[in-house]
């Protein structure tokens, strides 16, 4: 499985310049509204340590990370949901996606203007864009109701269908998101696709002040909470592209921060999801694979083939570090370290894994 991710935000909050920063692209970032016209896909492999790792172990030929894939829409305005601005049509494009950034503007520049050329405020820019995904998940519901009412009729089973997304319906026009609803019934409502059900994560864009005012951030941190909040500056993300990895580390620490935009939007994703990822490794690749927390080994094998969850058989498994410990698969096997797990076995985050499977 892949982890997709929509970015959403006003215009001119730094939207696309994070984009660029995050996948490395260049597309148009403007200080004007809408410079963003058609959705930008960028997928982004996941940086882990472990694979070169693994790779001088086994002598592999090809290093294949896990990956991210970030789109990009054009900056909502207030009755977006209703065609303003660029419209309704780029909500689409994100609802696909495991889960929504937020991008907020909390920093004070006069050479890029607001979209409304009002005055910077956190809070005023997240009720916005809440309301806007609240809008567009109303008319999808709404769209829905009649055909379901219908299909009610002859399907008894339609019925509970349609008394439910009443009263989502109902919790949407009072102004509430359906990912506060704690026993949000997501298997019902899978193939609408709501806006307002997928988790965000909320990535203020933050002057070089900001990265390290631990008073600004507890107070934007309180503002989203319990959502997941990080801090990252567009324009340091910018400076960071094309450094190595020492060069990249090293201005970090001159901002006072310690780890990439691009990193703490991935754990950031991967915490809020419950994703968690397991190794294979040979001598033609290693490979980082996504998975759910608490998955089983066949279910993880399920994301390589669904042959190999179909004819599981058993997972040869070794953790990471003792594998790294011991040098090599034979050694692992004759200190004890690598065992066989059954279809019980529910997968850890540092499994170097093989499958056994007969179709």
């Amino acid at each position: 499985m892949s982890l997709s991710i929509g970015i959403v935000g006003l215009p001119n909050v730094g939207k696309s310049t994070t984009f660029n920063a995050l996948t490395n692209n260049d597309i148009l970032a403007a200080n004007y509204p809408f410079a963003t016209i058609e959705p930008n896909t960028g997928i982004v492999p996941v940086p882990d340590e472990r694979l070169e790792v693994l790779a001088k172990l086994y002598g592999s030929e090809k290093i294949l990370p896990a990956t991210v894939t970030f789109v990009d829409i054009a900056g909502l305005v207030a009755g977006a949901s209703k065609g303003e601005g660029l419209g309704n049509k780029f909500l689409a494009n994100i609802r696909q996606c495991d889960a929504i950034v937020h991008v907020v503007r909390a920093f004070e520049n006069n050479a890029i203007l607001r979209h409304d050329e009002a005055p910077v405020n956190p809070r005023a820019d997240i009720d916005i864009i809440n309301t806007e995904l609240i809008l567009a998940d109303i008319q999808t519901i709404e769209n829905r109701l009649p055909r379901l009412q219908k299909e009610a009729k002859a399907r008894p089973a339609a019925r509970e269908e349609v008394a439910y997304l009443q009263t989502l319906l109902e919790q949407l026009q009072s102004g509430v998101p359906l990912s506060s609803i704690a026993d949000l019934n997501t298997e019902l409502i899978q193939d609408l696709h709501l806006l307002t059900a997928k988790p965000v994560i909320y990535a203020f864009n933050v002057d070089e002040a900001g990265l390290t005012d631990t008073t600004l951030q507890s107070e934007l941190t309180s503002l989203v909470a319990p959502a997941k909040a990080l801090f990252l500056s567009a324009k340091l993300e910018e400076e960071l592209k094309g450094l190595s990895p020492a060069e990249a580390a090293e201005l970090l620490e001159s901002y006072g921060v310690t780890e990439t935009g691009l990193m703490q939007l991935i754990h950031a994703a991967y915490g809020t999801l419950g994703l968690q990822s397991y190794l294979t490794a040979g001598p033609k690749e290693v490979r980082a694979w996504t998975i759910h927390k608490g998955w089983t080994a066949p279910q993880a094998a399920g994301v390589i083939h669904t042959d190999f969850e179909r004819g599981f058989i058993a997972a040869q498994v070794v953790d990471y570090h003792d594998l790294v410990s011991a040098g090599s698969e034979a050694a692992a096997r004759a200190t004890g370290k690598m065992r066989t797990e059954g279809k019980t076995y529910v997968m850890q985050p540092d499994d170097v894994v093989e499958f056994r499977f007969n179709v």
